[in-house]
């Protein structure tokens, strides 16, 4: 079976975002809605609270951003080509699994990473994998939440059922992507 090497490219985005002016009409929306119905001094604490909030993330996001800058160049591609690329089959869905069962860290950390793979050569497949795994079988969560709440019980059975759903999130992915660019080709 061939494979085509361009199923996997994503095109530019444009000058125009849609997705963002979207949520800044929301915002808008949202604001004016408060400004009106609730007055100046509780829109005031809202933005207020908003700020500091975006003061607060900012510093992570930063950091999230040039860890996976560095991915990306402390990974060489022919290795994650192997391993994670559209060529990788079972083994690399497996790998992506693993890999975001064994990272800690939050979603501004893990995102970066996930795009870092894409642009160094993993498939959409192994990325939805890994963002799946590290979602659902990660071992920071259940060591940290999970483990002192629900027990060791809940825990186990929870990671083991869990297990094959990454890696069947990744094979979707992939299936759903190559329908797409075969449909982008004119075939059925």
């Amino acid at each position: 079976m061939l494979r085509d090497p361009n199923i996997y490219s994503r095109r530019r985005p444009g000058a125009f975002d849609w997705s963002t002016a979207v949520i800044a009409a929301v915002v808008g929306a949202a604001a004016a809605t408060v400004y009106f119905r609730d007055g100046s001094a509780r829109f005031l604490a809202i933005l207020d609270s908003d700020l500091f909030l975006f003061g607060d993330m900012l510093p992570k996001v930063l950091a999230g951003c040039l860890i996976g800058t560095f991915v990306t160049l402390l990974l060489p591609r022919e290795i994650v080509v192997r391993w994670v690329g559209s060529e990788s089959g079972f083994s690399g869905l497996l790998i992506a699994t693993v890999a975001g069962f064994v990272l800690p860290g939050g979603p501004v950390t893990i995102y970066p990473i996930a795009v870092a793979l894409l642009a160094v050569g993993a498939d959409a497949g192994a990325a939805v994998a890994f963002i799946t795994s590290w979602t659902l079988i990660g071992y920071t969560r259940a060591l940290v939440w999970e483990l002192p709440f629900f027990g060791p019980d809940f825990v186990l059975w929870r990671i083991l059922v869990a297990i094959p759903l990454p890696i069947l999130a990744g094979v979707l992915a992939r299936l759903a992507l190559r329908a797409f660019a075969a449909r982008g080709r004119g075939k059925p």
